[in-house]
């Protein structure tokens, strides 16, 4: 797990795609997020902010952006799975600590896993879907 903080946690596991994000919402903190051991900027990198701030929609929308510290290891899928799957590993974590939040969460859909995954390659095809071109003569 990435580095801790000091005092009692709230685990919760997120997962998006093929993305998994184990999640720790410290009780008391300043309002750090570290992302593999990495501050949350650094690892999405500047010119990410929609998903920075799709990931800390839970913390949002409970007001308790400054409240917490987060510690995240995520592996697996892209940036945008990654992130989807840090949403839902922090409200996991925020409606354990907190059960007065989860009207809150679940009312901004942030409880819900999106269950959209790739489909399969079937054969006989190029992809999921795509058939070969269809010639007459």
């Amino acid at each position: 797990m990435p580095t801790t903080f000091p005092g009692q946690y709230h685990y919760a596991v997120g997962r998006r795609k093929s993305a998994t994000a184990q999640v720790r919402v410290y009780l008391a903190g300043d309002g750090t997020v570290l992302v593999n051991d990495k501050p949350i900027v650094a690892y999405f990198g500047e010119g990410n902010q929609r998903l920075i701030e799709e990931a800390l929609a839970p913390l949002k929308a409970t007001g308790n952006d400054a409240r917490y510290n987060v510690t995240v290891l995520t592996q697996g899928g892209g940036v945008h799975g990654q992130a989807g799957a840090i949403r839902l590993g922090i409200a996991r974590a925020l409606d354990k600590s907190n059960p007065d939040l989860h009207s809150t969460l679940k009312s901004a859909n942030l409880l819900t896993r999106d269950p959209r995954e790739k489909e399969r390659k079937k054969p006989g095809l190029r992809r999921a879907r795509k058939r070969p071109q269809y010639t007459k003569r």
